[in-house]
């Protein structure tokens, strides 16, 4: 073996070596320390954390009918995750896919019962979809357009158009698209029937394989095509994307629409394949749940699959485990956070590695 192939092998074997590092590091640390922490925290109440996990494992993933609610519960959550793709490997911050993801469902459930009174299930549906897929991307104009031409922080602009689509969401419900025939505001409810067909014969929503299409879709624009190479171009150096000659405005409003299109699908799947209405103050917060994964899978399509169907187990599994142990079922909100704080640290020790070495 000549000098040059010894050094390129070397060099390949400490590429790979190093990609494993950063797996265990900033990945799979986060993870298990998230779950140590909080163990921790339900020790310190009285609990025993292996209890507690194996409750969630049993009903999350175990069993037959936990695992198919894993896999229902999994088809918003993709289309979130599709959308944030997106945003953040264009460079932007969409924090608003929550507001996105409610006016998206309060346009499908309004729509949907009425329309299927006289048109066909399948034309129902698709139409349920392209306008809650419309409303989330309207609800990003105002962020999308003072970014693209006044610069302006989009953290800001979106996390308060979320609590203003939240706000108006309720409204909408309590008011104009309400159900006259029941007591508990609501909306209209999409029959049983007239809803999204299920997988074979199980209770899996199809809404489960439109988002795996929506992630995979994402994930291929993003790495292979032309467009999603001038959108990456975009979010490292806006600056030299213009110098290049592409129209960073454009493009922005382009990711804005995207990102907040999918979260409106989001609604629409959630509402079109397993709810059939929105109940007044119903905010199941996805997006937030979703941003910490997504970043987890360092915006990679599959990884991302692969987070949200074992975050999905736990959100099932949580129900069960807490009514049978005594934990809230508000204490996945706990776990995330812990997530989050270790997500963020692993990011900081691995910026501050490279700097060393650097």
């Amino acid at each position: 073996m000549s000098v040059a192939e010894t050094l390129e092998t070397g060099a390949e074997a400490r590429a790979g070596t190093g990609r494993w590092r950063k797996l265990l590091v900033v990945t799979l640390g986060p993870i298990a320390a998230a779950l140590m922490t909080s163990g921790l925290i339900l020790l310190l109440f009285g609990i025993n954390p292996l209890t507690y996990y194996g409750f969630v494992l049993q009903r999350g993933l175990l069993s037959g009918l936990g695992l198919e609610q894993t896999l229902t519960r999994m088809a918003p959550l993709l289309f979130l995750a599709a959308g944030l793709i997106v945003a953040f490997r264009a460079g932007i911050w969409n924090l608003g896919v929550d507001g996105q993801f409610l006016l998206g469902a309060v346009a499908a459930a309004a729509l949907a019962p009425l329309m299927i009174l006289w048109a066909p299930g399948w034309l129902t549906l698709l139409a349920g979809f392209a306008l809650a897929g419309a409303v989330g991307a309207l609800w990003s104009v105002l962020p999308a357009l003072l970014r693209a031409y006044q610069g302006v922080n989009e953290i800001i602009t979106t996390l308060m158009m979320t609590f203003l689509g939240v706000s108006l969401a309720n409204v909408l419900v309590k008011l104009i698209f309400l159900d006259p025939g029941t007591t508990v505001p609501q909306t209209r409810t999409l029959p049983v029937a007239d809803r999204l067909p299920r997988l074979f014969d199980t209770s899996i929503s199809s809404g489960l394989i439109l988002g795996l299409i929506a992630v995979l879709a994402v994930h291929v624009m993003m790495t292979r095509t032309a467009f999603g190479l001038k959108l990456r171009t975009v979010g490292a150096n806006p600056h030299a994307a213009a110098h290049a000659g592409l129209s960073v405005p454009r493009l922005t409003m382009a990711v804005f629409a995207l990102s907040a299109g999918f979260a409106g699908l989001a609604g629409a799947v959630d509402i079109l394949g397993v709810q059939g209405n929105v109940r007044a103050d119903w905010n199941p917060a996805f997006g937030l749940m979703v941003i910490p994964l997504v970043f987890l899978a360092r915006f990679h399509g599959v990884g991302s699959i692969i987070l949200i169907f074992f975050y999905s187990a736990l959100l099932i599994g949580a129900e069960s485990a807490a009514r049978r142990v005594g934990v809230p079922q508000d204490f996945t909100l706990v776990l995330v956070a812990n997530l989050l704080i270790f997500l963020g640290l692993a990011e900081y020790l691995d910026h501050r590695r490279k700097r060393t070495e650097g």
